[in-house]
């Protein structure tokens, strides 16, 4: 048993407050608050809005399956599913030096720091808002979805795979460094055994990543399934944006079946 408290002494509690956690808890409680209100984001107007989206989703109801309208989706899908493919073949590509270039294991301060700055610049916009650039510069069409996506791409994977270099065991780095190999028989000896099924894994989310963007981008004008999409939806024609959107989701669905058995073929 353990020994009485001296006299005069108190216990220290089992649980002590944590006031830094206590006060953001607080703060977040407060701005949440203050943003609902500045941007009207009231009860009522979501409970009319479920009236309004009952409504909708009545008119989309049954799904249009007419010949015309499935050749024109399924052109659409296909220019979407070359755009997933080319924008991760080629983000993938350039991912993986500017990832080892990234990397503070690897790289030196004066190689992985506008390395970093790189990445970061193509992580800050999102995708629809590249295409909208490439748009304006290479006109509309697939290359500019290509292009937007396959910065996406770099912003993604580049950072995660570093990352993964960065939390590799060196001790293979430094077993292999000491025997003078050069730093290509490093990275073929040392570095990509350990990260390799990492870097399948990432590559495999990317392009159903991309696949999914791909509808956006098509939305301003990058290609693909985006572009009918839109058409339908102001045209009033909501079967046939329930048509694309149910083969939307068996491609996805499909997709990740096959990239679920690729990931265990890596591992």
């Amino acid at each position: 048993m353990s020994a009485p408290a001296a006299p005069g002494r108190l216990r220290p509690p089992a649980f002590p407050a944590n006031w830094p956690a206590r006060l953001a808890w607080a703060g977040l409680v407060i701005y949440t608050i203050y943003a609902t209100s500045v941007l009207d984001v009231t009860l009522a107007r979501f409970i009319a809005g479920l009236g309004n989206a009952g409504h909708f989703l009545s008119r989309m109801f049954p799904p249009n399956m007419a010949p015309d309208k499935l050749a024109l989706i399924y052109t659409g899908m296909v220019e979407s599913l070359q755009i997933a493919v080319l924008a991760t073949f080629a983000g993938v590509l350039l991912s993986l030096p500017l990832g080892l270039a990234a990397a503070r294991n690897l790289a030196p301060v004066a190689v992985y720091g506008p390395a970093r700055a790189f990445i970061a610049i193509c992580r800050s916009f999102h995708p629809v808002i590249v295409a909208i650039l490439f748009v304006k510069a290479v006109g509309f069409g697939a290359l500019a979805g290509v292009l937007a996506l396959i910065v996406a791409t770099m912003g993604f994977v580049a950072k995660l795979f570093a990352e993964v270099v960065e939390e590799m065991n060196p001790k293979q780095v430094e077993a292999v460094r000491a025997t003078a190999a050069p730093f290509l028989n490093v990275l073929i000896m040392a570095v990509f055994p350990q990260v390799m099924a990492r870097f399948v894994g990432l590559t495999v989310y990317q392009f159903d990543s991309n696949l999914r963007n791909s509808t956006m981008v098509g939305i301003v004008g990058g290609g693909g399934i985006g572009a009918p999409l839109f058409t339908a939806y102001q045209r009033f024609d909501y079967d046939v944006v329930l048509t694309i959107l149910i083969i939307i989701v068996a491609l996805i669905m499909l997709c990740e079946l096959v990239s679920g058995r690729v990931r265990r073929i890596f591992q």
